[in-house]
């Protein structure tokens, strides 16, 4: 997408991130709550935007983020963000000052943890906590041993796991990783 007047002036045919004067392209930044969301970016930086690899071109921001223009400041600071396992990355996150209104705007495209957490569920649907006690559903075999966790067992103290599938509890003194399908949640 080509630029228009505004933009054009606004930027001085450099990119807004890294001051490249090469082909510049309109970029709309995602979650813009009506500000304007516009901002002139070479080929790299917009193709950063959408998933930030390129580290040390990414060193920009930097400088960017401290653009007296709100979206260069908002992008910057969330590509920072993504970058934060980066030290620089961290260091210029803990300096950089944004006005409430444009930090606000900024995290509003963020996505924490949270939204990316795994969620355990038991047979029946229910959701599955660390610490929980669970009954297991079936006679299972357990891998690695000679005995058979019986149904109706009760698992106290589940641990979750990076899989969804999977929790950690013990039976017969034995730590296993029982899966969830075959229990349900207790109390």
């Amino acid at each position: 997408m080509s630029l228009d007047n505004d933009l054009k002036q606004r930027c001085a045919d450099q990119c807004e991130l890294c001051n490249a004067e090469a082909a510049l392209a309109t970029y709309h930044l995602p979650n813009s709550d009506g500000q304007d969301d516009r901002l002139a970016l070479c080929a790299i930086c917009t193709e950063q935007a959408g998933a930030p690899t390129d580290v040390n071109h990414l060193r920009c921001l930097t400088t960017s983020v401290w653009s007296t223009t709100p979206a260069a400041q908002v992008l910057s600071y969330r590509l920072l963000h993504e970058l934060r396992s980066e030290t620089w990355a961290q260091e210029q996150l803990d300096m950089a000052y944004l006005e409430d209104d444009i930090r606000a705007w900024a995290e509003a495209g963020i996505t924490t943890a949270d939204e990316h957490a795994v969620v355990h569920k038991d047979s029946n649907g229910a959701i599955l906590a660390a610490g929980d006690t669970v009954t297991i559903i079936k006679d299972l075999n357990v891998k690695g041993t000679s005995f058979v966790a019986k149904r109706g067992t009760a698992v106290r103290g589940i641990s979750l796991t990076d899989n969804p599938a999977h929790i950690e509890g013990r039976v017969n003194g034995t730590r296993i990783v029982i899966l969830t399908e075959f229990v349900k949640k207790s109390g």
